[in-house]
């Protein structure tokens, strides 16, 4: 086929300063024809282009368009597809050939004639063997890799007599200029899906290259030592930092050459080759320096280079630290049943129906009230199942803004967007691979990524943006929410089908005023772990007994979350003191005013009869033993204590 002109076709619905995202579709004639109604459907949505062009010819005309910086996602099928994505590192999306529109081919071919000759791009199908039965027609399939290829298979079918040829539009018009029946094998829909995809790669590849250049502009500002020079090597700026390493104070380096100043820090083959050149190791002015060389380049051209110096003590001493939070960060699971304190009615039936979900490999849904220990228990079921051992990987869905969310949960792979890490990166459900999977605060992830976790739990694979492959995970998944779900249902913000698939096993968790008797088994440990952190040695247990009643009876909205930081705030009013005889109670109101705002009456209720009433039948099934009796109450001993006093006073 003889190369000509590629005709390029743009909507003008929207400019580039519309703010939509800019996208190439790189077609062949017949796709074109056949997705113009397409194209048409998008105009609103991004500033469309599209151009004619196949294999090397494609991809030149790609590259001309990202060197004129036109285009944030390309969006092509078979052999442009994978040409573009073999040799760009802009984010290409890819029509794909579902067996459903090969199938819907087939069939509208052998209402033409009882053999069909099938020609695609890249390999056979293997599948159409069972097709060709059910469908009563003769079926020759072959796959191409070059133009001349394509024609050779074409040649061989048109040959062998076949009339009708299923295939690429490259193989269709093959067909039709030999006077054949050619039928394009895409479908609108999986048109409509390719610049769906092309649109998220589109956005994210403008928010990743957003952040980079954020960063970028916010590291070139530090305390680095940082100079720039023009395409002549003479320094045009350079901060405080690098004017302290080259000269000291009050000299002049500007219009000076970098390396007749210091040759160490030579930018010309950087200025020759274009090449960044990272973390090189330079020793100057007796102190040990790591380097980035960096070209600058406007509109393709190179104008200038920058180098960035850092210190070597400070990025050993950055490494250290970063190995240390990288550890605490692995994905592993702390707590166990034996994390979970507390030995009342409620917590014990969870607890219970938590062991007999462990072993299983279910799906979970946690419910239950903010602060209530909805991870721990999903971090004790998992090390109590057979993935104890490998990844626990948690995210809290109303963390990430929506639009990092996807690329966090389902990764990309290299060249996906501009600014993307080179080799690409696996997302957090990759991570999770063998083990298990902790979705926090599930009712508040977006309906567009609901969709898309439905058929992770339901195929279990993922499909990383830019990818064209899936990759199968086995994990188990643990979701949890404070939220209504029946109610977001209702409201159709959470989707009904991910409910029922999330909920195959239900672990509702009791809030803390609905287990008052373990608050006392909580609360002492974490007041003990404070006063020893800020060097006390009060007796927890005893110093608490004076508001233990007053702690009990509080209702604690914010649960175990909200006990740990009531613990703090008495355990810092207690430092005024350094004997329990010596506290006064009294003056925790001020630090802790939650405690005292019901109950101001509590020692005086003792004179109510339905109150004395109930100290006797504590006292009388306890057989006079103090201590179980206070347990039963739901006080401290020394609540009861004063209550008994205050009664035989009375007497």
């Amino acid at each position: 086929m003889q190369d000509k002109p590629m005709p390029t076709y743009t909507t003008h619905s929207a400019s580039s300063a519309s703010g939509l995202p800019r996208l190439c579709f790189m077609s062949y004639r017949q796709i074109r024809e056949f997705a113009m109604p397409v194209v048409a459907e998008y105009a609103d949505r991004a500033q469309i282009e599209v151009v004619d062009g196949s294999f090397e010819q494609a991809l030149a005309i790609a590259q001309d368009r990202i060197e004129r910086g036109e285009v944030d996602a390309f969006v092509s099928a078979g052999s442009n597809a994978s040409i573009l994505r073999a040799g760009l590192q802009s984010p290409v999306a890819t029509i794909q050939l579902s067996g459903f529109d090969l199938f819907q081919a087939l069939i509208r071919a052998s209402r033409i004639a009882p053999r069909v000759g099938v020609v695609m791009y890249g390999h056979t199908i293997p599948e159409l063997d069972a097709v060709k039965e059910l469908l009563n027609i003769e079926i020759s399939q072959h796959a191409y890799r070059t133009p001349d290829d394509a024609r050779q298979r074409f040649d061989a079918l048109r040959r062998e007599g076949f009339e009708v040829i299923v295939g690429s539009s490259l193989v269709v018009e093959l067909a039709q200029q030999a006077g054949l029946h050619g039928l394009l094998a895409y479908s609108l829909d999986s048109i409509r899906k390719g610049f769906d995809d092309a649109l998220e790669l589109a956005r994210v590849a403008r928010l990743e290259a957003s952040r980079y250049e954020q960063l970028h502009s916010v590291l070139h500002n530090l305390q680095e030592a940082v100079v720039a020079v023009d395409q002549h090597e003479r320094i045009i700026t350079a901060n405080p930092a690098m004017q302290q390493v080259l000269a000291g104070p009050g000299i002049r380096l500007e219009g000076q050459m970098l390396s007749e100043l210091a040759p160490e820090f030579s930018l010309r083959t950087t200025l020759e080759t274009g090449q960044i050149d990272r973390a090189i190791a330079i020793r100057f002015a007796q102190r040990d320096w790591v380097a980035h060389r960096t070209p600058m380049i406007e509109q393709g051209r190179i104008v200038g280079a920058a180098l960035t110096l850092y210190d070597a003590r400070t990025i050993q001493a950055a490494d250290t630290s970063l190995r240390i939070m990288q550890r605490r960060q692995q994905h592993a699971a702390r707590h166990t049943f034996d994390s979970l304190i507390g030995s009342s009615a409620a917590l014990e039936q969870a607890k219970s129906s938590a062991r007999r979900f462990a072993p299983t490999d279910l799906n979970v849904l946690i419910t239950g009230e903010s602060g209530t220990g909805k991870e721990v228990f999903a971090q004790a079921m998992h090390n109590a199942s057979h993935r104890a051992g490998r990844p626990f990987v948690a995210v809290n869905c109303a963390s990430f803004p929506e639009t990092l969310l996807e690329s966090e949960l389902f990764g990309y792979e290299e060249g996906a967007f501009t600014g993307s890490r080179r080799g690409g990166k696996r997302g957090l459900l990759e991570a999770a691979h063998t083990g298990t999977l902790f979705l926090d605060e599930i009712g508040d992830m977006p309906l567009p990524l609901q969709t898309r976790l439905l058929r992770v739990l339901q195929e279990r694979e993922i499909m990383r943006l830019g990818a064209t492959a899936p990759i199968p995970i086995d994990i188990r998944v643990i979701a949890a929410t404070h939220q209504p779900l029946a109610k977001l249902i209702a409201e159709q913000r959470f989707r009904q089908d991910l409910y029922y698939r999330l909920n195959t096993l239900r672990l509702a968790l009791p809030p803390l005023r609905e287990r008052r008797e373990d608050i006392p088994a909580i609360i002492t440990p974490q007041v003990a772990h404070c006063l020893a952190r800020i060097g006390s040695r009060l007796p927890a247990e005893r110093v608490l007994e004076g508001i233990m009643d007053r702690i009990t009876a509080y209702d604690w909205p914010g649960n175990v979350r909200e006990l740990e930081n009531i613990a703090e705030r008495i355990a810092v009013f207690l430092l005024s003191f350094s004997h329990v005889q010596d506290i006064r109670y009294d003056e925790l109101r001020h630090d802790c005013p939650e405690l005292f705002e019901e109950g101001e009456a509590i020692d005086a209720n003792v004179h109510d009869m339905p109150l004395a009433e109930r100290i006797r039948e504590a006292m009388e099934s306890s057989q006079g033993k103090p201590g179980v009796a206070a347990k039963k109450l739901g006080v401290s001993r020394s609540t009861l204590w004063r209550w008994l006093q205050a009664s035989s006073t009375d007497r």
